[in-house]
């Protein structure tokens, strides 16, 4: 009997507690979720850095004094797209001008991904992230 490998799911979705720590397990799942999708190299290497920077800003910035809270990651592939959406429910806090070392989470993020946008809200903060022209096992 021939062994079939089961299909990828074409969604990835988690939701993890806003805590540095807790983003390595969910770096290694959107990695794993990416190389069965046929994404792999360089492609792939900038989705997880983006990623996980939207990922680590929202657990760094935006539940300020202690605050408990949660961050959502939904990711899609759809033909020759990936889509990333990161929310979280806190507080944007802008960057602050006088810090020339640190900032520059979504200038990365601009840079990695093909296309970005952030939206601050009230009640919180999203992050949206696509790559296309993917390779055709990612289809």
């Amino acid at each position: 009997m021939k062994h079939v490998p089961a299909p990828v799911p074409r969604e990835f979705r988690d939701r993890v507690p806003a805590e540095p720590g807790r983003l390595v397990g969910l770096r290694k799942q959107l990695t794993g979720w990416l190389a069965g999708l046929g994404v792999d190299g360089e492609r792939q290497e900038d989705i997880v850095l983006a990623s996980n920077e939207a990922l680590a800003n929202s657990a760094e910035h935006a539940y300020r004094g202690g605050a408990d809270g949660v961050i959502d990651i939904h990711a899609t592939a759809v033909r020759d797209e990936i889509r990333i959406v990161v929310t979280d429910y806190g507080a944007w806090k802008p960057a602050d001008p006088a810090d020339t070392i640190r900032g520059r989470g979504l200038l990365l993020i601009d840079r990695l991904a093909d296309h970005a946008e952030c939206e601050y809200r009230g009640d919180g903060t999203t992050v949206t992230m696509t790559w296309t022209s993917l390779p055709e096992g990612a289809r």
